[in-house]
């Protein structure tokens, strides 16, 4: 499990294909401390280190073909540079909201607006079951916890604070580039629910 609060930005460094699958090696201030078969969220997708190099600072993960599908993986190049966060551990302090690191869906980011002390970014997303966020909600965008405002079903708005701006891939983030989104879970599970006894229509999830 993770939390939304990024420890850490990494840089993709070498991209190779095998097959239907694609491996990334990341440099990172932390692959030092890094194991062979831990978790750790790239841009908010939960992914199992395969191979280290603790001289060169550089881990190595491994995305599937539904992966690269699924997510902005597939756009990943070397030069990249990516949000990245470790599992929580037990007794951590429990900052963000509760992320899988399992993405929902990509959503397209419209536009980025600096108010002058902070930036306003919008995204827009297919509406689907359990694609919802609610005003003043969690939403976890490229693996950062955010609170979403102006929420329809296809779409919602963040405000970025100078150090979020600064220390994640935010600063990098343009109109027209794909993002990875994981909605809150307990509205997935709630929506579910509801769905399941009836009280709404599946088709009414989204919204």
């Amino acid at each position: 499990m993770f939390t939304g609060i990024i420890e850490a930005l990494g840089t993709v460094v070498a991209v190779a294909s095998e097959g239907t699958n694609r491996h990334f090696t990341i440099q990172s201030p932390f692959a030092a401390e890094l194991k062979i078969d831990q978790s750790v969220a790239h841009d908010g997708v939960c992914l199992t280190v395969v191979a280290l190099n603790a001289a060169s600072g550089t881990h190595v993960v491994t995305a599937i073909d539904e992966t690269l599908k699924k997510t902005n993986l597939g756009q990943w190049q070397p030069g990249r540079r990516l949000n990245l966060e470790r599992c929580l551990a037990a007794g951590g302090r429990f900052d963000g909201h509760i992320v899988q690191g399992h993405v929902d869906a990509t959503a397209e980011c419209l536009q980025v607006q600096d108010q002058n002390g902070s930036w306003l970014f919008r995204f827009r997303h297919a509406a689907g079951p359990q694609r919802l966020t609610v005003e003043k909600g969690s939403i976890t965008v490229n693996g950062v916890s955010l609170t979403c405002f102006d929420s329809t079903p296809t779409g919602f708005s963040v405000a970025i604070i100078p150090y979020t701006y600064e220390h994640t891939g935010f600063h990098q983030l343009q109109a027209g580039d794909l993002v990875n989104l994981e909605f809150d879970i307990v509205g997935k599970y709630v929506a579910r629910l509801l769905a399941s006894q009836g009280l709404i229509a599946s088709t009414e999830i989204s919204s």
